[in-house]
């Protein structure tokens, strides 16, 4: 099935049909296919990644840039930090329904057309938040910055793809791979700091300098590529039943832990609807003729295993990217500043190997790269499963930057294989797709992990505790010791009422390390049962094998 991917990332008219067979055709009258146009060159090429680089540092930090600052803006609008955790749902809720809808929303505007317009509405919702005068306001113009950014990120890695060669196609998604990986650990640090130093609006106003000039370099690149708007039916039905279970699921995975999961109605009612909601809409996308989001995908083992993989090492990934800081906030007394520079050097090594696993992935089998990734991750926690109480800072760092060679062999090899042997017509749909269960599969290890640790810890908890008695030679021999120090029996007693919180939530943590990494080498298998086409880098069309 090899198929040119023409330049701007779309597909010809009459691109091949799907696995599912034979589509019906359009309601417009067939016209000729466009012109395939050759790869970028030099100057434009680099301004051309730069600009797609950008847009996409810029979406995935606002992911979790505003995390760290939901306190400061709680208080300044005069609100719970309960209400103000809305903030981080509306984003997530309204950027989970709109990134399955990229494929349609290529079609029907084009793909040039629709990433600088979405640049340009993420800018205007971005200032729209730092003016923000209420929490109320504040949510809607989340909720329009997620809707906004929902095509951004998969048509980022659609026209870097198209911008290169097939032969450094794993190049142009190395460069993709460093932006999406680093700007999660980035987002906590600079919104901190930004909330810190200058004042919490800031954390959105500095995405409209770098929105603006993102915009412009593509808009001035790429314009002449785009194929322009085709008259695409709307799935009114599919879109509806996509709002529901997505919207339902996103909530339930966001309040769950506040509201402790199922023993709350709230939670078993949204989990009702995002189940029942999810089977209708499995059913009608399955025999809709022109589906909002192309689930016959699914049909094809490389993106099957590869998204399958690709998700479940991501939830991994980012459940622990998110737990090391609160760990190291809570536990070990670290500000929001020291415990982002504990994440930071994660990048260093991930932006030296990058380049040369984009030049080697097309030459190497992608599952051998991807078993070097979750051995790396897997090694990375093992390590980490051996922290203590007493660990330093630089015992912390050293899983941390080993961990950035992992990120390297990560990302670019499973997309490999999610893209190995499709076709240009389902790249953008293919991109949207794979893009929405990984952010999905984010966010539910996000709450997984958090939820699992809390009731680990509260589990070691009881269990220390229950020998913390007067017949307990310890715990008395600690006492006493505290006592001869100065401190009066109380002060004694809480400080090691603290201890015992301290060791019980590092234990709670290093379980947590200890089964990830066990559950990283697991994942290995799951790779190897894909059969990604020899020599594709990745490019679509770069093979028939499914």
């Amino acid at each position: 099935m090899a198929a040119t991917l023409a330049p701007d990332g779309s597909a010809p008219s009459q691109g091949p049909a799907g696995p599912a067979g034979p589509r019906p055709a359009s309601p417009q009258p067939a016209a000729a296919p466009p012109a395939v146009l050759p790869p970028l060159q030099g100057r434009a090429r680099a301004l051309g990644t730069l600009a797609l680089s950008l847009a996409t540092f810029m979406n995935v930090l606002d992911t979790s840039i505003a995390n760290v600052s939901i306190p400061a803006i709680a208080g300044d609008l005069g609100v719970s930090p309960t209400q103000g955790t809305w903030v981080i749902t509306s984003f997530a809720v309204a950027n989970a329904i709109a990134v399955p809808l990229t494929g349609w929303l290529t079609r029907r505007i084009g793909p040039v057309r629709l990433f600088t317009g979405s640049v340009l509405a993420f800018v205007l919702a971005s200032w729209l938040c730092g003016l923000a005068p209420s929490i109320e306001a504040l949510i809607a113009f989340r909720v329009l910055q997620g809707l906004v950014a929902g095509p951004m990120i998969p048509l980022s890695q659609t026209l870097l793809l198209s911008s290169y060669p097939p032969a450094l196609a794993g190049t142009a998604m190395a460069m993709w791979a460093m932006t999406t990986l680093v700007a999660p650990v980035m987002g906590p640090l600079l919104g901190g700091w930004i909330t810190d130093n200058i004042a919490w609006p800031w954390i959105f106003y500095i995405n409209v300098p770098v929105g603006l000039l993102a915009a412009g370099i593509t808009w001035s690149i790429y314009r002449r590529r785009d194929p322009g708007p085709r008259r695409v039916p709307l799935d009114v039905v599919g879109l509806g039943l996509l709002v529901l279970w997505v919207g339902a699921l996103q909530v339930m995975i966001d309040k769950g832990k506040e509201l402790d999961w199922f023993a709350s109605q709230q939670i078993v009612v949204l989990a009702v609807v995002a189940a029942v909601g999810f089977l209708f809409f499995l059913a009608w996308e399955l025999t809709e003729a022109n589906p909002i989001v192309e689930l016959r995908l699914f049909a094809r083992r490389n993106f099957l295993l590869g998204t399958a993989s690709l998700s479940l090492a991501y939830g991994l990934f980012f459940g622990n990217v998110v737990l090391l800081p609160l760990w190291l906030q809570q536990s070990l007394g670290y500000t929001a500043t020291w415990a982002g520079i504990a994440m930071a050097p994660v990048g260093l090594l991930a932006i030296v190997l990058s380049p040369w696993v984009g030049r080697n992935v097309g030459r190497i089998d992608p599952r051998r790269l991807a078993t070097v990734a979750f051995l790396g991750f897997g090694f990375v926690l093992w390590l980490r499963s051996g922290f203590t109480p007493d660990v330093t800072l630089q015992h912390v760092l050293v899983p941390t930057v080993l961990q950035g060679a992992a990120m390297a062999f990560f990302f670019i090899p499973l997309q490999s294989i999610v893209f190995s042997g499709l076709g240009p017509a389902q790249l953008p749909a293919a991109s949207g797709l794979s893009n929405f269960v990984r952010i999905t599969a984010g966010a539910i290890g996000t709450s997984v992990f958090t939820t699992a640790w809390e009731s680990r810890t509260a589990l070691h908890h009881a269990h220390l505790t229950e020998g913390l008695d007067a017949a307990n030679g310890a715990a008395v021999a600690t006492l006493a010791q505290l006592q001869a120090s100065g401190l009066t029996e109380p002060q004694a007693r809480a400080t090691l009422a603290r201890l015992v919180d301290q060791q019980a939530s590092t234990m709670a943590v290093t379980d947590l390390f200890h089964v990830s990494a066990l559950l990283f080498v697991a994942l290995i298998a799951v790779v190897w049962l894909a059969r990604p086409a020899r020599g594709s880098a990745g490019a679509a069309g770069g093979g028939g094998a499914h």
